[in-house]
C-alpha cells in the first residue's frame, strides 16, 4: 500500500496546487408536474394584463405575420416556404421582446416597449445562430414535405385547393399518416431545441449551442409535462387562428409571456459556492 508523502528537496516548500474556484453559475433542471403548464399560463396572463399596450403591439405583429402568410398561401403557394422562413426569422425576436417584459416585471422593474424592442441587440450572435438552426430545420422540413407529396401525388404537385383537399380527405389516410409522422418529427425537433433556449439566451447571455442542449435536456427529463405544454401551445394557436387569425392578438403575447415562465419554472441558476436549495439561488 502506498501513502502520500511530502515532497523532499527544493520543491518541499512549494504550495500545494489548489484549482481556482469556478465563477460560472451552475444550473439545475427542476422536476415538473402536470399542473405547471397551467401555472405558466396564469403567470403569463398576469404579465399581459400588467402591460396591455405592449402586449397589443406584439399581438398585432403576430397577427400581421399570420395574415401575410395566409395571403401568400392562398395566392402564391410556391412562395409560402420563403415567407414562413422569414416569419421564423422575425418571430423569435418578437418573442424576445415579450420575455424582456416578463423579465423586467419579475425583477421589479417597469416594463418598457422601447427596451423590449432593443433587448435582442446584446445577444445578436447567439440569437442569430439559433435562428439559423431553426431556419435550416424548417427548410429540411419543407423539403421532406415535398418528397412526401411527390411520392403520393405522382401526377404532379396539387394546387392550393388540392393540398387542402388532400390534407382533409380521409381516403388519403396513408398520405396523412406519413405526412403527419414527418411533420410531427420535425415539429418535435424544433420544439425541443427552442422551448427554453430563447429566454435562456436573454436571461444568461448563453451561447446558442448550450441553450439548445439545455432545452433538449428539459424535454427529455420531463417528456410528459413538456408534451402537454406543446399541445397547449398548439391548441391555443389553432383556436386563435379562427376567425381570420384575430385571436393571435391576444394569444400571441400571452404565450410569449407564459414561455418566459416556462423557462423560469424549468431551469434554476445558482452561484458555484452555493448548493441547490439555498436562498441565494435565482
Amino acid at each position: 500500500m502506498t501513502t502520500d508523502r511530502p515532497l523532499a528537496g527544493p520543491d518541499a516548500t512549494a504550495q500545494p496546487y489548489q484549482p481556482t474556484p469556478s465563477e460560472v453559475p451552475g444550473k439545475d433542471l427542476l422536476p415538473l408536474g402536470l399542473l405547471d403548464p397551467w401555472r405558466w399560463l396564469r403567470r403569463g396572463a398576469s404579465d399581459l394584463l400588467a402591460a396591455k399596450a405592449i402586449g397589443l403591439f406584439y399581438g398585432l405583429c403576430f397577427w400581421l405575420m399570420a395574415a401575410v402568410l395566409g395571403a401568400v398561401f392562398r395566392n402564391l403557394p410556391e412562395y409560402t416556404l420563403s415567407i414562413a422562413s422569414g416569419c421564423l426569422l422575425v418571430g423569435p425576436f418578437l418573442a424576445l421582446g415579450l420575455y424582456e417584459v416578463s423579465r423586467r416585471r419579475e425583477s421589479g422593474l417597469r416594463p418598457s416597449l422601447a427596451l423590449s424592442l432593443t433587448c435582442w441587440d446584446r445577444h445578436l450572435g447567439s440569437m442569430g445562430l439559433l435562428v439559423l438552426v431553426l431556419i435550416v430545420l424548417e427548410l429540411l422540413w419543407g423539403r421532406a414535405s415535398l418528397v412526401v407529396f411527390a411520392v403520393f401525388f405522382n401526377t404532379g404537385m396539387p394546387s392550393t385547393t388540392g393540398v387542402l383537399q388532400a390534407v382533409f380527405n380521409p381516403e388519403n389516410w396513408e398520405f396523412l399518416l406519413v405526412y403527419g409522422l414527418v411533420g410531427g418529427t420535425f415539429a418535435a425537433l424544433v420544439y425541443g431545441v427552442s422551448v427554453v433556449a430563447i429566454p435562456m439566451i436573454l436571461d444568461r447571455d448563453t451561447d446558442a449551442i448550450s441553450a439548445s442542449i439545455t432545452s433538449l435536456q428539459v424535454v427529455f427529463e420531463n417528456p410528459l409535462v413538456m408534451l402537454c405544454w406543446g399541445l397547449l401551445i398548439t391548441g391555443l394557436i389553432a383556436v386563435a387562428l379562427l376567425p381570420w387569425g384575430l385571436g393571435l392578438v391576444l394569444v400571441g403575447p400571452w404565450l410569449g409571456h407564459a414561455s418566459w415562465h416556462a423557462y423560469r419554472g424549468t431551469v434554476r441558476w445558482h452561484h458555484p459556492a452555493s448548493q441547490p436549495g439555498l436562498p441565494n439561488q435565482r
